[in-house]
Order: structure tokens, then C-alpha cells, then sequence
């Protein structure tokens, strides 16, 4: 069994106490303003209404339903002026709410109860508030400037599903489930507008784990989502029509869930192998998602059953899709594309001469090297690839069968060349300048562009293209407006605001120095998202190739293991291996966690 850490359950019995007395304050104040009390008298809770009042059991159970409406401070006091003060809270939103009646009084109430909460949490995280409000506004200058939405070569297979769902060979069917449930609604904007609040709710998953979860400062934990919130390319792919900011959102989701429960329940860990299913049905690296998540359990010895129950959830979704995978097409699959993708791997370094038994029907995947193409990619959709020296359609089962198997053979015969390859996509992550790659049509649909393309009219199928099924998805024109002054805004922010690969290096450094101070227990609970975020980094290089959208879903974790690097137990480990290197004395290697929890104090009440 894992132990917690003495300053952790230091800073957790302290917000345990302070959360305990903040409630109990606010909802004994909320019920003294709603009902219009003139008097209060103190009790251990704090001040609460005198008795007589008809209205008060119904205002105390909004109140307690609602949440509160004020919050602690950082510095422990109350905020938010609904503390036993007369005629606060909700009255000074309604000064007439008595004359309205108790439904009136009741809503004008519940109204102002919640603006004062609001208010209260904006003074309580000052800093955040501004960050998020920022990143939000360029957010709407993005939406604004670019009408509906932006599209990518790959939008339009998720929106082919998304018109009549199927499932599709190439890629799986997760995000053109969320297209197809907009669909009603008609707007791309709609599809935009969801992904830009995933984007910003990565960053409040972020914030609210580091300051109320790890004890980082306000300032400390709002820092830590400026990678997501403020980077240009982050905000660019959210207004792409891609999986890829769906993923990241379920990711972050799971180890948010997972993180914020040291013993996580079966309630618990249902949801998060439920979601980890739904990102695998996203991506297909949502595989290795899963594998991350039960080596942690592991570790953490979250005990078989709830490893047990992951599992079984995750596999829950998965299974189904590949039951109606195999209705659809006869094979008990995901997709029929795993092994063209591993085939454009090897396809810069595979020698044939050197891969003994080689079968004859793998013969027309053999190129010489002087004819070999530019990208790894290209061994796939380049007019000249070699699949294309087979009949039928290039994602067939036959061809990803024949792809995968060759593969394997050129990984087996050259394990040297293979992780030569692999280690040059994933270490071209971290170059400081951002090239043009794989090339310049590809490339400049990663950026807010001067002028939008026309909307491709190649065949989806025999009935419809590209560019119809947009307009039928949109009802009408779907082809993107660059709207001026906005546009040119989002360019010249995209052109400097971005996080270089270099600094995600750094990011990822950080993460892993935390980790190295906690190495007696495996890094701690900053194992999970560093080890997520490097293998999502790691997996397109081991089986496909390098892309700029592939690194942007590691962002969010790496920001997030960075964070927990500040922890206190971090820098108390790390302060104690310094007095020690530099000889002088200093506390013991643990703790001292006080006799009494820290935090604001309840009087005792004794039985009268």
C-alpha cells in the first residue's frame, strides 16, 4: 500500500477544515439575508437567522444546493461579503426581493448568490481569472476571424462518417460520433465553439489539480496552463475540424479523475476506463493511454479491483466498436490501416536484401534507395507509393496484412536503422525553430492563413465529395472566411506566441527533476502524466512519422507534471539533498506534521 506523504496530508487536513468552516459560514449567512433578518445571533457555525422564519429551511437547502457563495482566501479569511453581513449576499442583488414573494425572493436569491460566488472566486484566484479570461478572448478573435471553422486534408473522412455512420478502415470513429451529434444544429462554428472549451477547460483541469490537489500558489499553478491556454498552434488546432483536441480533452479528463482520488472508488475507476475506451475509439494511441494508466495502478497499488474495473470499462466501448466493425466489414477490428501506417515507418530504411524470406507477394513493397521518396509518409500517399502497385482500394485488408507483415520483417532484420528513424522524429520534437514539414500544402494548413481554400471536391464515395457533404453538414456555404481586421490579429499573435519545441524540452525536464526527488516512490503521482506525455510524443515516431499535431496532446500533461515538480514534498526533498551536499544541518527526513490539523477552527459545541 502506498503512504501519503506527511506534508500531504498536511495540506489536505488543512483545506479539509478550512472548506468545513467556509460552508458552514456561508450557508447560515445565506439563510439570514434571503429571509430578511434584521438580527443575527453567533453560533459555532458562524451567524445564523433567528428563529420563526417560515422561508429559512427552503433558503438553506438552495443555499447548501448551489454551492457557496463565498470561498477562502489564500490567505485563509472569508470573501465574497456574505458573511453575516446585513443586507449582503443576495439582498443587495434584489434590495426588493420580500415584496416578490417566496418564489420571486427564491429566484432573486438563488441569482445573487450565485454572482457573489462568482465574484468571490475571481478575487480568490485573481491571476487565473485574467490568464483564462485572455486565453478566451483569443478564443472568440480566432472564431471571429475565421468563420465557420478550418479544415484539414483528414476533416472530411471524420465528416463522411458523420453523414451516414459506418466504420470506417483508416482511422476510428470517436470524433465523428461528436460531429454526428452536432449535426442536428447545422454549425461548424457549433463544432468549433466545443473544442475551443475543451481547450480551456485542459487549463482549468490543470490549475485546479496544482493549487487544490498538490499546494502549489496560485501564481505557481496559473503559470503551469500558459503552454495550453496561450499557445497559438494549441488554439489553431482547436479550430481545425481533427480528433486531435477531443483526445487530449478525454485524456486529461481521466487523469484528472485519477489524480484527484488517491484510492480511487469503482465509481471512479469505471469513469476512467470509459474514457480512456472513448479516446481510444478517438486516436488510435489511445492504446498506449491505457497501458499508462494500469502501470500506474500498479505502482500506486490501487489494488486488483480497480485495475480490474478500468480494464473491463475501457474495454467495454472498444469491443463494441470492433463488433460492429466485423458486422460491417467481417473482421474483428478497429481499423484496416495499423499496418500501412508501420509500412511508412520503415519505408526510409527498409532494405530487402537484408530481410531473409521474404514472401514473393511482398515483393512490390521493396524500394531501392535511390528511388525511394522524400517522407516516410509519402510510402502511403504519394501518387508513386508502392501500394499503389496493388489492384483494388489502398486501405484493403489485404494491403494492411501485407504492410504490417513487412514491416515487422524490416524491424526484425534492422533493429539499428529503426531506432535510428525513431529517435530522429521524436528528438526533431525539441528543435527551437519550427520548420516546414512534411511540406508546404501540409504545413500551411497548421496556420491562420491570409486566404482560405476552396473546399476539395474529391470523391468521398459514388453519391457525394468533399466539398457537398460540407454544405449539406453547414447548410450552406462551409468553406472558411478569413474575416479582417480578426484574421491578421490571430496571425501576427501565431507568428511569435507559441511554445517552441525546444521549450517543451525544458517542460519535460522539469517534470523529470520532480520525479527524480520522489524516486523512492517511483516519481509519485507526477509518473502519470510525464510518462503520457513523453509516450505520446514517442508513439507516431515508433509507428508512423513525425507531425506537428501529434505533439501538441502532450502539452497539457507535460505542463501538468512540471507543475507537480512545485509541489511541497518536492521541495522539501529537494531543500534537505542540498543542506546535505553542503554540509550543514538540517530538518528530518520527514515532516512534522502538527498535533492539530491546520486551518481555521470550529468551536466545540457540547450537549446541553
Amino acid at each position: 500500500m502506498a503512504v501519503e506523504s506527511p506534508r500531504g496530508a498536511e495540506l489536505r487536513g488543512a483545506a479539509a477544515d478550512a472548506d468545513t468552516a467556509e460552508t458552514t459560514e456561508v450557508t447560515a449567512a445565506a439563510g439570514a439575508t434571503a429571509a430578511g433578518i434584521g438580527e443575527a445571533r453567533d453560533t459555532p457555525g458562524g451567524r445564523e437567522p433567528e428563529t420563526g422564519s417560515a422561508d429559512s429551511p427552503e433558503t438553506l437547502s438552495g443555499t447548501a444546493g448551489n454551492g457557496g457563495a463565498a470561498e477562502t482566501a489564500d490567505d485563509g479569511t472569508q470573501e465574497g461579503g456574505t458573511s453575516g453581513e446585513k443586507g449582503g449576499g443576495a439582498t443587495a442583488a434584489a434590495p426588493d426581493a420580500a415584496a416578490q414573494g417566496p418564489l420571486g425572493r427564491r429566484i432573486a436569491f438563488w441569482i445573487g448568490a450565485r454572482a457573489n460566488g462568482t465574484w468571490a472566486r475571481i478575487r480568490r484566484h485573481p491571476i487565473f481569472t485574467v490568464i483564462i479570461a485572455t486565453a478566451a478572448l483569443l478564443r472568440v478573435v480566432a472564431m471571429v476571424g475565421y468563420q465557420p471553422a478550418m479544415f484539414f486534408n483528414d476533416s472530411f473522412d471524420y465528416l463522411h462518417v458523420a453523414m451516414g455512420l459506418y466504420p470506417h478502415p483508416l482511422r476510428p470513429d470517436g470524433y465523428s460520433f461528436l460531429l454526428w451529434s452536432l449535426k442536428p444544429f447545422h454549425s461548424f462554428a457549433l463544432v468549433a465553439a466545443v473544442q475551443h472549451l475543451m481547450g480551456l477547460s485542459m487549463g482549468v483541469m490543470i490549475y485546479a489539480l496544482l493549487r487544490r490537489k498538490f499546494g502549489l500558489p496560485g501564481w505557481g499553478a496559473a503559470l503551469a496552463t500558459v503552454p495550453v491556454l496561450f499557445d497559438a498552434y494549441q488554439i489553431q488546432l482547436e479550430h481545425l475540424v481533427l480528433s486531435d483536441t477531443t483526445f487530449t480533452f478525454l485524456v486529461m479528463c481521466a487523469v484528472t479523475l485519477l489524480l484527484w482520488h488517491d484510492r480511487p472508488s469503482w465509481k471512479i475507476a469505471l469513469a476512467v476506463g470509459l474514457i480512456i475506451g472513448f479516446s481510444w475509439l478517438t486516436r488510435s494511441v489511445g492504446a498506449p493511454v491505457l497501458l499508462g494508466v494500469l502501470v500506474f495502478m500498479l505502482i500506486r497499488r490501487m489494488g486488483w479491483r480497480t485495475m480490474v474495473i478500468t480494464a473491463a470499462a475501457c474495454a467495454l466501448p472498444v469491443l463494441s466498436y470492433m463488433t460492429w466493425y466485423k458486422v460491417d466489414s467481417g473482421k474483428f477490428a478497429i481499423t484496416e490501416s495499423n499496418g500501412i501506417f508501420l509500412y511508412a515507418r520503415v519505408y526510409k530504411f527498409a532494405d530487402c536484401h537484408k530481410m531473409h524470406g521474404l514472401p514473393v507477394s511482398e515483393y512490390p513493397l521493396c524500394t531501392e534507395p535511390v528511388n525511394r521518396l522524400p517522407n516516410s509518409q509519402d510510402g502511403i500517399w504519394n501518387a508513386a507509393s508502392p501500394f499503389n502497385r496493388f489492384p483494388g482500394t489502398r486501405f484493403s485488408p489485404e494491403n494492411n496484412k501485407l504492410g504490417n507483415d513487412f514491416a515487422k520483417r524490416a524491424i526484425v532484420g534492422q533493429p539499428g536503422p529503426y531506432l535510428k528513424v525513431v529517435a530522429h522524429d521524436f528528438f526533431r520534437v525539441f528543435r527551437w525553430d519550427r520548420t516546414v514539414f512534411p511540406d508546404k500544402a501540409t504545413y500551411s494548413q497548421y496556420e491562420f492563413g491570409k486566404k482560405s481554400n476552396a473546399l476539395p471536391d474529391w470523391r468521398m464515395d459514388a453519391d457525394s465529395t468533399a466539398s457537398g457533404e460540407a454544405r449539406a453538414y453547414e447548410h450552406g456555404d462551409a468553406r472558411t472566411r478569413v474575416i479582417e481586421p480578426f484574421g491578421g490579429v490571430m496571425r501576427g499573435y501565431q507568428d511569435v506566441f507559441y511554445l517552441r519545441g525546444t521549450m517543451l524540452g525544458g517542460v519535460l525536464l522539469l517534470g523529470l527533476g520532480g520525479m527524480v526527488a520522489l524516486w523512492r516512490r517511483f516519481g509519485g503521482e507526477a509518473l502519470l502524466p510525464w510518462t503520457l506525455a513523453t509516450g505520446l510524443l514517442l508513439a507516431p515516431a515508433a509507428t508512423a512519422e513525425f507531425d506537428y499535431r501529434y505533439v501538441l496532446p502532450a502539452v497539457p500533461l507535460a505542463a501538468l507534471a512540471a507543475g507537480m515538480a512545485f509541489t511541497p514534498e518536492v521541495r522539501h526533498r529537494l531543500d534537505g539533498w542540498w543542506r546535505r551536499l553542503r554540509g550543514r544541518p538540517g530538518p528530518g527526513g520527514s515532516l512534522e506534521v502538527p498535533s492539530e490539523p491546520v486551518g481555521r477552527k470550529v468551536p466545540e459545541v457540547t450537549a446541553g
